[in-house]
């Protein structure tokens, strides 16, 4: 087992009519606190692929993801019997399209749009929250957003 495993995620993003960016967080289901979409590489797929998974399962988000993870962050991930699994998880940036009504996990799960700084304040991750605070000020001027955006238009 190696000592540090490996998980992927969804950074799901949109502006609003104002301009402004909006960061799309859900709901852990056992602790109930504020996360990114994420999970377990999936075999057969890129990891970017395998994080625009987990945001169409865990939030319902629908959009154009990054082949380019915009950082990393660790965290300890609680298994079930009791013990810790120290994970680095890769974050992609997606931007969002669409929202769907109906989605898998939606009974288990809240979805809410932050501001980046508030999204910051929400998570328990200090690097994730690091991340976060890097998009309060122009988040376009990010080489991995402004290529996505880009891939975009």
């Amino acid at each position: 087992m190696p000592d540090i495993a490996e998980q992927i995620a969804a950074l799901p993003m949109h502006w609003d009519k104002d301009g402004n960016l909006r960061i799309l967080m859900v709901t852990s289901r056992e602790t109930k606190r504020w996360v990114m979409p994420k999970g377990w590489e999936m075999d057969g797929k890129k990891p970017w692929r395998a994080a625009e998974i987990e945001a169409l399962e865990e939030a319902g988000a629908v959009g154009r993801i990054s082949r380019e993870a915009i950082g990393t962050y660790t965290y300890l991930k609680r298994l079930d019997d009791g013990s810790a699994l120290p994970c680095e998880v890769r974050v992609y940036p997606m931007i969002v399209q669409k929202l769907k009504r109906d989605w898998k996990e939606r009974k288990e799960r809240k979805r809410h749009w932050f501001t980046p700084r508030s999204a910051a304040s929400k998570v328990q991750e200090a690097e994730l929250s690091e991340l976060l605070l890097t998009l309060c000020k122009k988040p376009k001027k990010d080489p991995t957003i402004r290529a996505l955006l880009n891939r975009a238009s």
